[in-house]
């Protein structure tokens, strides 16, 4: 029978096993970095969506055709919607049009998010009339998923992101 003393020897001597002690150790910072890189990647990919969704859909105020079709809010929503509902959720879609006359350094624009982190649904919807001044801004709140592991780019309460796009323009006359 083999001492204590010899069979701590031969598993101090014993390499077999030690690439899985190691990976096991690693994994999970591994896992976790590349689940973050995942959900950043989507945020971004999300946002490039509803800019280019907002973008293309504030063409119809852009050139009156909004106004010649007596669009409202709801009939806006749908368009940006249409560009974008194979990603996001229209549900939870929020559309602010507003007016600022004809000057640009009328324009102001605040974040709406309250101090405890909740969005401030406010939207407002003004279209305009020829040669005014129109900021668009779409709203949509992203849910995360990796928050837990240290990584949390949440800027509302509830672990989600809020996805902002912005056109603005002067409406043509």
């Amino acid at each position: 029978m083999p001492s204590i003393v010899s069979l701590a020897r031969r598993f101090r001597r014993d390499r077999r096993g030690a690439t899985a002690v190691e990976f096991a150790m690693v994994a999970p910072i591994f896992f976790a970095l590349l689940f973050a890189i995942i959900e950043i990647s989507m945020i971004f990919f999300a946002g490039q969506v509803l800019e280019t969704a907002v973008q293309d859909s504030s063409r119809l105020i852009l050139t009156r055709q909004a106004q010649e079709s007596a669009m409202n809010q709801e009939g806006f929503k749908t368009e940006v919607c249409n560009r974008v509902k194979a990603l996001l959720d229209c549900g939870v879609v929020r559309v602010d049009v507003q007016n600022y006359g004809s000057d640009f350094s009328n324009v102001s624009l605040v974040t709406p998010i309250d101090n405890d982190k909740n969005f401030i649904d406010n939207m407002k919807y003004d279209i305009g009339g020829p040669g005014d001044i129109i900021v668009v801004r779409v709203f949509y709140q992203w849910p995360l998923f990796v928050t837990r592991l240290g990584f949390d780019p949440s800027n509302l309460a509830g672990g989600k992101r809020l996805l902002t796009a912005t056109a603005a323009f002067r409406n043509e006359p």
